[in-house]
């Protein structure tokens, strides 16, 4: 027993060598394709068993802020992600820079507002898929060539064979708990050869120098740069700069670093030292090993240029905090999206004020013209100026007006304006408009590969975008294409399907000697399609009346098609002559020939006025309430019938009720009575005990039962009404 342990403890042991082996293969792998391709970061990913969730193994030169947030994640979808895609697709997936990167994942784009050029390729062997690689390129650098993503497919299919071998072993390699780190590989310089030599350079410069790893940690740090952060040498040599100096430790600084890193290009921002008040310059330099950090007084070096330009630099604060938490209500809340008001609402309520920005408009082209279809802080002036206005105009609509020249935005190419100048020198024709703005942004809207239009986005003062803002206006563009899109095929179905049933329900209601008579319908408020509840009133002679009332099940075009179909069908066979129950057998009949895949309840009255009887018949609608001279209110028993389009040979028995002068009778939908909460039974003795009470004509009977209804105005459902008082 004690030998058996002993060799299965030799087998484990083997094993975790021939991991180590691997595991030391693909690192050397990552490193070498990363400098081989002139990328300066890269990350190793492997799946885990199922194939849903991918996890970092390990990465070369990335923030740490990304390796957080890249440890694992799911593959579901391409829109994902570049790893997503690569992996969902089993193709190299190629990004040429930053805002490439933005159209295409807008999503990923406002979490990693400075990724450059990205190329991922997956880790395939045969019939398996094992992970990922995945590189970044600089900001500055140009997109990947054939050279270096061949150079990355090479190296995937190397890192898949040699998972594929060793799980075929037995020793399938694992992620670890944590991501692991790979060291960068050291360029050569003249001051590793003579490194007194550049101590003494350093030290004679009136500025403090310090040198950061890719994990904020520091590595070098001169007593000048140590003086100004108020530390020794030995408490920060080692420590991450934030966690050594914690005035540094703020969110906005923490983002200075990974975004340079991320980027690759330099930035600089101002800190105050918090015992002294002192101002600091801090200017960071970027490359693949780490960042390089210039410490002085403001007044003591010269300011370099800012190329990454991230912000402010000030300590996060209820301002801060305010944006982010309006950028999240608007990436979630255009996904819910359904309708161009509801996506203007969202717009103007979240992401002007996460910009900062003041105004915006949706601009699209119909019909030859360009239709305004939604804007905030625009003037009614300048609204109509632009609105209708034909796409050959001089007006400066970028991407819109085809009597223009080329301005970029027909390939889908956002335009940043810092001020009025930079917009009239590139159209000349925006001189004659006055919006009394002073910089803007316009960005494509596009969906299905095709560009629709433009949204302009202004700012009250002149402002330089920075980088992240750049990245972020282009990621929420492409959100706001997609939900102003599916908003706006939404409005035209729902407008055909609204105007379709206009058509189809009575305009005007027959006027009837010895009845006066009330009718209402009102669409469900939102979230739905326009319904199938239907209503009429037919003249049938001098003395004789059929109301009707129905429901077809659904909603959209469909459902109010077929409301128009039943409802002609009612309508014939009642001038035909046929009884309450005939009527609603033959409508059955032929609504089982129609054979929709839907079902209808109705409910049938004929109304005799000379003898005072109303004869009903219902196919599984709700029951009529009828209101006696005295105000006392039925619930009229009515025998029921099946639903329309359940039985093709059913019958409808009918029963018959007084309908005295005074009387008033109730036919309704259950779009009247369904409310949350409450059920049938207690909803329909309330509507009867309302109907009691409520005074006045037909017309304000029926106002006061829909407001009883629906006190707050919001209807999950359609509604319709319709009220029969003999006189």
């Amino acid at each position: 027993m004690h030998d058996s342990a002993k060799r299965v403890q030799r087998m484990a042991h083997a094993k975790d060598l021939q991991a180590a082996a691997v595991q030391e293969l693909l690192d050397q792998i990552l490193a070498r394709t990363v400098v081989g391709a002139g990328a300066h970061a890269g990350a190793l990913f492997l799946l885990e068993p199922g194939g849903e969730v991918l996890v970092l193994d390990v990465s070369l030169g990335m923030p740490t802020g990304f390796i957080s947030l890249l440890r694992r994640m799911r593959v579901t979808a391409v829109a994902d992600g570049p790893l997503a895609e690569a992996i969902l697709e089993r193709r190299l997936v190629r990004v040429g820079s930053g805002d490439e990167f933005a159209r295409r994942y807008p999503q990923l784009a406002l979490t990693f507002p400075f990724v450059g050029a990205v190329a991922a390729a997956p880790l395939v062997a045969g019939s398996r898929v094992w992970g990922a690689m995945l590189v970044l390129f600089s900001q500055r650098s140009p997109a990947p060539d054939e050279g270096a993503t061949g150079r990355l497919t090479t190296a995937a299919r190397c890192c898949a064979l040699l998972l594929q071998d060793a799980a075929e072993a037995g020793h399938r390699l694992q992620p670890g708990l944590a991501a692991r780190l790979l060291p960068p590989t050291p360029a050569h310089s003249a001051a590793a050869a003579h490194p007194q030599a550049a101590a003494d350079f350093i030290a004679a410069l009136p500025e403090g120098a310090c040198r950061l790893d890719v994990r904020g940690r520091i590595t070098f740090v001169d007593q000048t740069a140590a003086d100004l952060l108020r530390a020794s040498i030995p408490h920060l040599l080692g420590a991450r700069i934030w966690e050594a100096v914690p005035w540094l430790a703020p969110a906005p600084y923490r983002l200075r670093y990974q975004a340079a890193l991320a980027s690759q290009l330099p930035t600089s921002y101002t800190v105050k030292q918090p015992r002294t008040g002192t101002e600091l310059l801090l200017q960071l330099y970027p490359d693949r090993t780490g960042v390089s950090l210039r410490i002085s007084t403001p007044g003591g070096a010269a300011h370099s240029p800012d190329e990454l330009a991230v912000g402010t630099g000030e300590a996060p604060g209820p301002a801060g905090l305010d944006a982010h938490h309006h950028m999240m209500q608007l990436s979630g809340g255009l996904a819910a999206a359904a309708s161009v008001n509801e996506v203007v609402e969202l717009v103007a309520g979240h992401l002007l004020v996460a910009l900062h920005a003041q105004a915006f408009a949706f601009l699209v082209a119909e019909a030859g013209r360009v239709r305004v279809v939604g804007h905030h802080g625009f003037s009614p002036e300048l609204v109509a100026l632009v609105d209708h206005a034909p796409l050959a105009s001089d007006l400066p609509l970028p991407g819109l007006t085809t009597g223009a020249p080329s301005w970029g935005l027909t390939q889908g190419v956002p335009s940043f304006f810092a001020d009025r100048d930079e917009l009239r020198a590139v159209y000349p024709e925006s001189a004659a408009i006055d919006d009394g703005l002073g910089a803007w942004a316009w960005l494509p809207l596009m969906a299905s590969g095709q560009y629709f239009g433009v949204c302009v986005v202004g700012y009250r003062q002149a402002r330089s975008f920075t980088l992240q803002e750049r990245a972020t206006l282009t990621a929420i563009s492409a959100l706001v294409s997609q939900a102003l899109d599916r908003a706006r095929q939404y409005d035209a179905k729902h407008q055909l399907a609204e105007g379709l049933q206009a058509g189809l329900l009575p305009r005007t209601l027959p006027t009837m000697h010895g009845l006066d008579v009330a009718a209402r319908y009102l669409p469900a408020s939102h979230g739905m399609e326009v319904g199938g509840d239907f209503y009429d009133l037919i003249r049938l002679s001098d003395t004789e009346a059929a109301a009707v009332i129905g429901d077809v099940q659904g909603h959209g075009v469909s459902a109010a098609g077929l409301m128009g179909e039943v409802r002609t069908a009612v309508h014939a066979y009642a001038m035909a002559g046929a009884t309450s129950g005939d009527v609603l057998a033959r409508t059955n009949h032929l609504f089982n020939d129609l054979d929709p895949g839907l079902l209808a309840s109705c409910l049938y009255v004929h109304i005799d006025r000379i003898n005072h009887i109303a004869q009903v018949a219902t196919a599984g609608h709700c029951p009529p309430l009828l209101r006696h001279p005295d105000l006392h209110t039925d619930i009229v028993a009515a025998p029921p019938g099946p639903l329309l389009g359940v039985d093709p040979t059913a019958e409808y028995p009918t029963t018959d009720i007084p309908l005295l002068p005074g009387a008033l009778l109730a036919l309704y939908t259950d779009g009247l009575i369904e409310t949350p909460d409450t059920d049938f039974e207690t909803a329909l003795t309330g509507l009867a005990a309302m109907l009691s009470e409520a005074t006045g004509p037909p017309d304000d009977i029926a106002e006061a039962l829909l407001a009883h209804a629906q006190p707050s105005g919001d209807r999950a459902d359609d509604t319709a009404l319709l009220l029969l008082k003999a006189c």
